[in-house]
This record gives C-alpha cells, structure tokens and sequence, in this order.
C-alpha cells in the first residue's frame, strides 16, 4: 500500500541527475528502494485499482518505467534516468494509443492523460473527429477548463491546420498532446492520498479519454485494413 512520497525522493533523484553513473548507484541502491522504487510501484498499484473502481466498464492495466535507461539509446547521457512514470491504459500496448499517466523527478511530480505517437494518421483522424462534432469537443474542454488551471504539453504545427475558435485552436494544432496538471514536492505527494487523488484526475479526464480512444480505435480499424 503506498503511504506517500517525501523530500527524500526528490533529493535522491537530484542526486542521481548530478552523478550519474553506476558506482554512485550501487552505493546508493537501497536509498533507491526505500525513498523512490517501493513507493512509485506502490503508487501504480494503488492508482490503478482507484481508477478501476471509479471506471469499472474499463479494463485497466498499468505500465511501469524503470530507473534504468537503454543502453542502445544513451545518446552521451547517464545510464539511469532522473525521473519515473508510470502509465494506466486499457488495451494491448502502453507506447501507443491514449493512456493516463503520473511522472514523479527530483523537483516536481505530474499526472494527466495524453497520446504521443506522433504519426500523420492519427492527427489528421483526432481533426476530423473534432470537425465532425466541435460543440461535443468544446463542451469537453470547458470540462477541464472548469476543474481551473491546468496544462497542455505537444508540439505546435508551424502551419496551423485550421482556426477553430479560441477554445478547440489549442489542441486542433498539435501533432500529439498531453493534458493535465503539474506541481512541486508536499501535499497529496507526501500522503496515502495520493492514489486516490490521481484517481479523481483522470476520472476528470474521462471524457477525453473516450474521444481519443474512439479515433485511436478507427485508426486500428483503418490501419488493418490498407
């Protein structure tokens, strides 16, 4: 059972960004444990099962990231990384496809829900899904909108694809987007909350969800057969 997060997490992913390599790591390996491994799985576990009882039409799995990083895909950087994620999806593959998702470094934690492949179909069919019924679009957005601040992560076209209005323009001209919301170390992070409030997050976003798992799926259907 996850019984929360503290200072020491974000310290030890601090340290890590600064020395990363494996002497510093081993030596620090069970600091690893206690303050940031145990607890983020415990996290998962735990935000998974919230969400699957507020949504139990869905059948949710969770994936999560390790602190180790490919070796074939360091690119001159560190063999660890400096931050964990974990993603709740439903369906076979967590890479692609709509998911929700919580991502804890040494400074800040996050969660929300988003779709990062970034492949010419499925933006063009998340488009026409807006364009075939924008008022349905809007009214999710103004959903978000109404919990307050939050934020939205994607590349921008450099050529914006249409001009939808001040509410749709934001998420109409992206080539792949993530929406939710951000914070720094305290609060739920350091409590047994924590699940649960995940679990209202993306809840919230539900609506979101569903619009983009429907294009996601007519761009399967589309795909199997070409």
């Amino acid at each position: 059972m996850f019984q929360g997060f503290s200072q020491a997490t974000g310290d030890f992913l601090w340290s890590l960004a600064m020395n990363n390599d494996r002497t510093w790591f081993l030596a620090h390996k069970q600091e690893f444990e206690d303050v940031l491994n145990q607890p983020f799985k415990a996290l998962a576990t735990d935000a998974l099962n919230a969400l699957q009882e507020r949504v139990p039409e869905e059948e949710f799995q969770v994936h999560t990231s390790r602190i180790y990083r490919d070796a074939r895909r360091l690119f001159g950087r560190g063999p660890y990384k400096d931050h964990l994620w974990f993603a709740i999806y439903s369906g076979q593959r967590h890479t692609v496809g709509p998911m929700f998702w919580f991502e804890i470094g040494g400074m800040s934690w996050s969660c929300g829900m988003g779709i990062w492949e970034d492949a010419a179909d499925v933006a063009a069919a998340w488009r026409a899904a807006i364009d075939a019924d924008p008022a349905r679009f809007e009214a999710i957005v103004k959903g978000i909108e109404a919990r307050g601040p939050y934020r939205l992560w994607g590349d921008m076209y450099k050529r914006p694809k249409g001009d939808r209005g001040e509410v749709i323009n934001p998420w109409y001209n992206r080539r792949h987007f993530s929406v939710g919301w951000e914070q720094g170390y305290g609060g739920p992070l350091y409590t047994e909350a924590l699940p649960g409030v995940l679990a209202e997050r993306y809840a919230a976003l539900m609506p979101m969800y569903t619009f983009m798992k429907e294009v996601y799926n007519n761009v399967l259907i589309e795909r199997a057969g070409r």
